[in-house]
């Protein structure tokens, strides 16, 4: 099947198009009717009758975007009016929602007089917080924008302009920075002179490029001073005095070509002719002024961007619109000004330095991704890109007095950072209780790059003190090849062939171990394990918690944590939790990872040790008790375990709430637990939200498939009921986000044993 059937079935099959309204409320009870509507809206419209900004308060105007088209200038398809550039428009409102969680409805004008655009936008103004413009041809478009930014007191921000000027102009900073060129010494030229072109060259001028170095072409040859054919106002602006006059001429000993204009327009004797280090950003779209193959194989200096995703630096408006609104709508801004959009760009070109996530590596089939030539600017499915932007646009607004909100920048990228899920939400507190008091925490696989990115991470967020373990020569080469800075001005490296400790852990494990079947040699070679030496520095004292796992089996992390460090007094085995997060939800599931098949006994143990590691993570736990039948509904073996198991939980506990044996479908569902189970201590509490399974084969495989079909965040194993923390990571995931994260709960873990 072509790519262009594809899309045909993908817009038409089932609903047709791409979106859809939802409600944010519930609706659902004769209650729920009287308050959405009639008589209980009225309460919210008499508050904005006094005072009209209250409107973003009672209603969704702060975070709804009207994406406004008339259809004369689609992307790669031309004029091709307003319905069938629906489909673009639909599609702009899914990135929005998408990426940065901002509603939008799109709005196709049956319109080509600018006055009448003009006046129809300029009425929508109560109903929405930001106008994004979108495929309007040039030049209608530039009097358009201009005018409603004067008329009206939201954004107004046409896309085909701002959006590939923010975006290439923080490819530009990078790429000035790389090739040790000032940006204002920059001569460059652009082919393309309508909207994007323009504003380009417009934004590159307040990034500091000199009008003067700017040379435009159009389709009649460069733009100069004293030409009329195909002029126009906007043109007028950039028209130079030069003796150039095609683009062939203007590129001679050029520093930079911008392209938004048609394919291959550029040959092997234009980019040879132009200086040293070129920066060329081919941006027409579908197909770029000169392909990345042919740029790099005509000059091994070239800095090239185009506006394809199979190509290095995309150049691709999504990495500007939605984040950018976003910040706009969350301070109530009046305008997108030209402070707003240099600090998104600054923070795209600054976010590029940063190290990569392997998640953002991951979704583009890659394990490389590092600041330089082949990546200038940000990913749009890294999700930092959100938090860095839209942050930097809503602090330029405050600054410039466009806001009429003012809001605190640092709790802000927190609010930023939960709209990208309750899992962010989550970690991000582990993360802060971890900082409050950081621990030394050691890693046996100190040699993996995934553990050297995230304690890299780790030392810059403050989180622990982190201890590697592997051979000092290979860590240092791997520092120095990452340039993990943080981590490189501190860290502390052990090699357990060499360590002055090497000899008291042998002889300790020695001791602990002799009556078990370890004679002394056995204890010399075990301590040239790193797991095993790592488990010992927590044993001794030398380390607060463990985390391991990487590329160990799970139970090679387990058996030297339960030889050395051992079981809790008070428990009488270990057991494993996964945290399952869901949008608004997050379930904890036990045991997942260690007893295959435990007694009513364990299972009790099980739960009491699962219901006090909620309870030190700020949340009540409620109990339910797994199994295939509900209340006794089926007299089986399992479900006598079960209800065993909930007696014994009950004597040790008596305020924990637990019930059971039920279905997981009840166990989640309040309403049927409500209506069809009263009885349940459950019932009227909003459902279960710690599962004990009555298997480790039913809890392992609920946990892996609701990964990997159920869109949850899993985070875990979380080992529990060990003296001292030790935590295993997944073998073989290298998110080094997910090291970050369990890193975060072996120092809360500590922190509280330490209490």
């Amino acid at each position: 099947m072509d790519y262009k059937e594809e899309s045909l079935i993908y817009h038409s099959e089932g609903r047709p198009g791409k979106i859809e309204i939802s409600t944010t409320k519930p609706c659902i009870t004769q209650k729920d009717l009287s308050l959405a509507y009639t008589p209980g809206v009225a309460g919210p419209c008499l508050k904005i009758n006094k005072n009209v900004e209250d409107v973003f308060k009672y209603t969704a105007k702060g975070n709804l975007v009207a994406v406004v088209s008339n259809g004369t200038a689609v992307l790669g398809l031309g004029n091709i009016g307003p319905e069938a550039g629906k489909p673009v428009m639909e599609g702009k409102g899914v990135l929005f929602k998408r990426f940065a969680d901002v509603d939008v409805f799109d709005l196709e004008l049956n319109a080509s007089d600018p006055d009448e655009i003009i006046k129809a936008v300029k009425m929508l103004e109560p109903t929405f917080g930001g106008i994004n413009l979108e495929d309007i041809k040039a030049p209608e478009c530039f009097y358009i924008e201009t005018e409603l930014q004067k008329q009206m007191n939201i954004p107004v921000f046409h896309d085909d302009q701002h959006g590939t000027a923010i975006i290439s102009g923080a490819a530009l900073l990078n790429a000035c920075e790389l090739n040790g060129k000032n940006i204002s010494d920059l001569k460059i030229v652009f082919s393309g002179a309508g909207a994007a072109g323009i504003a380009c060259a417009k934004l590159y001028m307040d990034l500091g490029v000199k009008r003067e170095n700017i040379i435009m072409c159009d389709t009649k040859g460069v733009i100069y001073k004293g030409r009329t054919e195909g002029m126009n106002p906007y043109k007028e602006e950039f028209a130079i005095a030069t003796n150039a006059r095609t683009i062939e001429d203007a590129l001679v000993d050029a520093d930079g070509f911008f392209g938004v204009s048609v394919a291959n327009l550029l040959s092997k004797e234009m980019v040879q002719s132009m200086a040293k280090n070129p920066i060329i950003f081919a941006m027409a779209n579908p197909d770029p002024e000169i392909t990345y193959d042919n740029a790099i194989a005509w000059r091994d200096d070239v800095f090239i961007a185009t506006g394809r995703s199979d190509y290095p630096n995309q150049v691709n408006n999504v990495l500007g619109f939605p984040f950018i609104f976003r910040g706009a709508l969350d301070v109530h801004a009046r305008e997108i000004n030209r402070e707003m959009k240099i600090a998104a760009t600054k923070s795209l070109a600054n976010l590029a330095k940063e190290p990569v996530p392997y998640s953002v590596m991951r979704a583009y089939g890659t394990t490389q991704m590092k600041f330089g030539r082949e990546y200038l600017i940000p990913k749009p499915f890294d999700p930092r890109v959100l938090i860095w932007e839209s942050s930097a646009v809503a602090e330029a607004a405050i600054k410039t007095g466009v806001a009429r909100k003012e809001i605190d920048i640092e709790k802000y990228r927190e609010q930023l950072e939960d709209r990208l899920g309750l899992g962010r939400q989550i970690t991000r507190v582990f993360i802060n209780k971890a900082k409050k008091a950081p621990k030394k925490i050691v890693y046996p696989e100190g040699e993996s790059t995934t553990i050297l990115k995230a304690c890299d991470i780790i030392v810059s967020e403050g989180i622990a003190q982190p201890v590697l373990i592997g051979d000092p020569e290979v860590i240092n080469n791997k520092l120095k090849e990452l340039e993990l800075g943080y981590l490189s001005k501190s860290v502390e490296i052990v090699n357990p062939l060499k360590s002055e400790k090497t000899e008291e852990y042998i002889k300790a494990f020695y001791a602990q171990r002799q009556r078990k079947g370890v004679i002394y040699e056995d204890a010399i070679r075990m301590m040239k394990n790193n797991v095993y030496f790592a488990a010992m520095m927590v044993h001794k004292g030398d380390a607060d918690g463990m985390v391991s796992g990487l590329t160990h089996r799970y139970r090679d992390t387990i058996r030297p944590a339960l030889q050395i460090i051992g079981v809790r007094d008070d428990v009488k085995q270990v057991a494993g939790m996964h945290m399952v997060i869901f949008k608004n939800k997050i379930f904890y599931f036990a045991d997942t990872t260690i007893n295959i098949n435990p007694t009513a006994e364990e299972l009790a143990d099980i739960t009491i040790l699962c219901a006090k590691e909620v309870r030190q993570m700020g949340v009540e736990p409620r109990v339910a008790m797994l199994s295939f039948s509900n209340f006794g509904g089926v007299k089986h073996v399992v479900n006598q375990k079960i209800q065993k198991t909930i007696a014994l939980v009950k004597e040790r506990d008596p305020k924990l709430i637990i019930d059971g044996e039920m279905q997981a479908g009840i166990a989640v569902n309040p309403k049927v637990l409500d209506e069809v189970f009263p009885f349940s201590s459950l019932a009227g509490k909003d459902g279960a939200n710690v599962l004990i399974f009555p298997n480790i084969e039913s809890g392992n495989i609920s946990y892996k498939l609701l990964d990997q079909l159920g869109n949850a965040t899993v985070i875990g194993p979380i080992l529990m009921g060990l003296k001292k923390p030790v935590h295993p990571l997944q073998i073989g995931d290298f998110d080094e986000l997910g090291v970050v994260n369990m890193t975060a709960i072996a120092v809360i873990d500590s922190q509280t044993k330490h209490a």
